[in-house]
């Protein structure tokens, strides 16, 4: 089987001065902290993937859905490659669900200057090429 690189769709996800992050269980990264997202589906807009992986994980509704960059990222132990497109988006009412528990252990609140450790590699890789933008953005 050849490898293949996926593309990811991670969602930061704002309400008020505080982004959504989830400790991550099973797959790669588990036992980190990361947005919501998912896998790209063929033919699907980057919008649509990122509302509908954020309803799927946490039964939140998204709006103000934009693109906010990218990051490529190789998962050494997994022997996994992913480029991961971020989008922000706001969501200012409702709670958080762990809808798929054998993903995720649970749902919280950060501020940026206050994020839980350690981070998913796509996250860790976004804010280090990025990091005026996403300190100073909240």
């Amino acid at each position: 089987m050849s490898k293949v690189v996926r593309v990811g769709v991670g969602v930061i996800i704002k309400r008020g001065n505080q982004i959504l992050l989830g400790e991550r269980i099973g797959a790669h990264g588990a036992n980190t902290w990361a947005t919501p997202g998912g896998h790209l589906e063929f033919g699907e807009s980057i919008e649509s993937c990122a509302a509908r992986e954020v309803l799927e994980e946490t039964g939140l509704t998204v709006e103000d859905v934009k693109q906010v960059g990218f990051t490529n990222d190789l998962f050494e132990r997994e022997d996994k490659h992913y480029i991961t497109i971020f989008v922000e988006a706001r969501c200012d009412e409702g709670d958080a669900q762990i809808l798929e528990p054998h993903k995720c252990k649970q749902w919280q609140w950060f501020t940026w200057d206050n994020l839980p450790q350690p981070l998913f590699i796509p996250m860790v890789n976004l804010i280090e090429a990025n990091p005026t933008h996403f300190n100073a953005e909240i």
